[in-house]
């Protein structure tokens, strides 16, 4: 499964998009370049829940220090969270026999709903798990008034 980034935070269909034969034929032919590494990395994976106080945003960052994340609220409502991780430096005595952890940047963004609090935004890293909890403004019910009838 891959997510594809478009470049218009206006259109609430247009930030992530599902392409499911992305993968399709990379589990059949791998690719030799280590780009595919980079870009494994590139997508950090997010889960995005809705609870009756707020949204929870979750990012599995292993290996991410906390300085080496950023956490923002852009253009009023746009949330962007990204990052690096670095690779490990080499040595030229070292023989390497598998490669699978990835390394480089990332950033994703998702436009939050008019009823989120962005000035009340929290985030932690624990456990190589970065959560963002972003509160909800309490909705106010339409105050109702009966009206007398006369006659």
């Amino acid at each position: 499964m891959s997510l594809v980034r478009r470049s218009n935070v206006f259109d609430p269909f247009s930030l992530d998009l599902w392409d499911p034969f992305d993968n399709m034929f990379r589990s059949i032919v791998p690719s030799a370049s280590s780009d595919t590494d980079t870009a494994a990395f590139a997508n950090a994976r997010m889960d995005w829940k809705e609870t009756p106080e707020a949204h929870v945003f979750k990012a599995d960052i292993p290996g991410v220090k906390k300085e080496e994340v950023k956490v923002e609220v852009e253009d009023g409502n746009v949330l962007v969270i990204s990052g690096q991780r670095s690779k490990e430096k080499e040595d030229k005595n070292d023989k390497w026999h598998r490669v699978e952890r990835s390394s480089g940047q990332f950033m994703r963004r998702f436009r939050l709903p008019e009823n989120a609090k962005v000035d009340q935004v929290k985030a932690g890293l624990e456990n190589g798990v970065l959560t963002v909890t972003v509160p909800k403004a309490e909705v106010k019910k339409p105050e109702v008034k009966s009206i007398q009838i006369s006659g």
